[in-house]
């Protein structure tokens, strides 16, 4: 956006939203689990959905379509930053239980806070996200899942917001949830405004403690002491005999772990994840997937997909049979 296309989306925002907090040239950094990135040209922080509502439908008046950001958990900025709208959905961080088994919750809310609601509850099948450092509209955006669990199998409706404006709920059997993927990964331009779940009875004291296991587990496996956006590339497609292919493995398998670029590094704990050693820029990021991809597809024939998202810069080319990253 140039100065005046800037001003007049400011001016429009505040014109729908008067109390809608506005910051410019906000750093990335400061948003997202790698801890890099430049600085984006305005981000909206509303404080609920209503908020979220009037800033989106305000900034398409001027043709501008905002990129939506839950905890930035899965995401990777480019050290030029983004010249554009951002939309933070952590005000949006309304919880309630309904019923029995059901919980209604908006998109802002981290899934660490969800499950544990849950917990309390006494309503069993959120352990699995109780670790996972993202927030709900994220989560089902890219069904998220660890553990042998992924939130299509608690899901029951979303609501969202449409290209027109609208605000729509749909069932958990019309959000196309597959593996990483839904029916929103597809339409980035929908705002996830939030998300009910049916859950199972049970107990709290057992729910509580597998919570606590599977927390020591990630511990003990995965290199928490250091920003990263956790898992850096997909699950591979089975073997044609069935046999699971695992990220982790392969890298390790091609010696790419403890491999480093700049401040990033494969971690030699955990080889699925890149993690800043300090002070790594993005682009730092970006040729160390690009240098495990490459060394994967050599050594196995296997082409790995990115899990991360990224924003601001253009895919880099890769010359081994893949010109997307």
């Amino acid at each position: 956006m140039n100065t005046l296309e800037l001003r007049m989306l400011e001016m429009a925002l505040k014109a729908a939203c008067p109390g809608l907090e506005l910051r410019k040239n906000e750093p990335m950094d400061r948003h997202t689990s790698f801890r890099v990135g430049g600085s984006a040209a305005l981000m909206a922080l509303p404080k609920d959905g209503n908020e979220a509502e009037l800033a989106v439908r305000a900034a398409r008046t001027q043709c501008v379509q905002p990129f939506f950001l839950g905890n930035g958990s899965d995401l990777l900025v480019s050290d030029k930053g983004y010249d554009g709208l951002i939309v933070k959905t952590g005000g949006l961080d309304g919880i309630e239980s309904l019923g029995e088994k059901e919980i209604q919750a908006e998109s802002g809310v981290m899934l660490s806070r969800l499950a544990h609601f849950a917990g309390e509850k006494g309503l069993s099948g959120l352990e699995f996200a109780s670790g996972i450092p993202g927030s709900l509209g994220g989560a089902v955006l890219m069904n998220a899942g660890a553990y042998g669990g992924e939130m299509a199998q608690v899901v029951s409706a979303v609501t969202y917001l449409n290209d027109n404006g609208e605000k729509v709920t749909i069932p958990a059997d019309k959000c196309g949830f597959s593996y990483r993927h839904s029916l929103f990964s597809d339409h980035p331009n929908w705002l996830i405004l939030g998300a009910s779940l049916e859950l199972t009875p049970g107990d709290p004291a057992a729910i509580k403690t597998k919570m606590a296991e599977l927390a020591a587990q990630r511990r003990d496996k995965q290199p928490l002491e250091y920003p990263s956006a956790g898992s850096t590339f997909k699950r591979p497609a089975p073997l044609p005999d069935g046999t699971p292919v695992y990220a982790a493995a392969l890298i390790d398998q091609c010696g790419c772990k403890g491999l480093t670029v700049g401040g990033a590094q494969v971690s030699e704990k955990h080889a699925g994840f890149i993690i800043n050693r300090g002070g790594a820029a993005c682009a730092d990021i970006l040729e160390l997937m690009d240098q495990v991809k490459k060394r994967v597809y050599e050594g196995t024939g296997i082409l790995l997909e990115p899990e991360v998202k990224l924003l601001g810069m253009e895919a880099p080319s890769a010359p081994y049979g893949d010109a997307s990253l």
